[in-house]
């Protein structure tokens, strides 16, 4: 590979330019496992980074924990039996017990896609 250079003075400046990225929101499970991998596996983190493949990574990461969300709440909801009938009879109870299965998928979602 032929490297160019700029002339900017008295020095001359290289001609770099970085790979395409692809395009799309890391999300935030994709933020989490970026900061996973950068203070805990900085290894896996600067050699993907150098790679140009962190980003598709995170992309990816986020989307199949927004799936493993989507179906663990669902699962979860209708094990439980909270349903749209309990909705409309008891609002408060819903929501509270919503908050619990969504945080408990969360956490479920971290453990196996996040922090590993």
């Amino acid at each position: 590979m032929k490297l160019t250079y700029t002339k900017s003075g008295e020095y001359l400046i290289p001609n770099l330019k970085m790979d395409e990225q692809p395009e799309g929101d890391i999300g935030v499970y994709g933020r989490m496992r970026k900061r996973f991998l950068k203070e805990h596996r900085k290894g896996t983190y600067n050699a993907m980074l150098m790679k140009g493949t962190l980003t598709q990574h995170l992309i990816e990461t986020n989307e199949a924990a927004q799936d493993m969300m989507d179906k663990l709440i669902k699962q979860m909801a209708a094990v439980e039996g909270v349903t749209e009938a309990l909705k409309r009879r008891d609002q408060m109870g819903w929501v509270g017990r919503m908050n619990s299965i969504r945080a408990r998928a969360d956490e479920i979602v971290r453990n196996d896609l996040i922090y590993v």
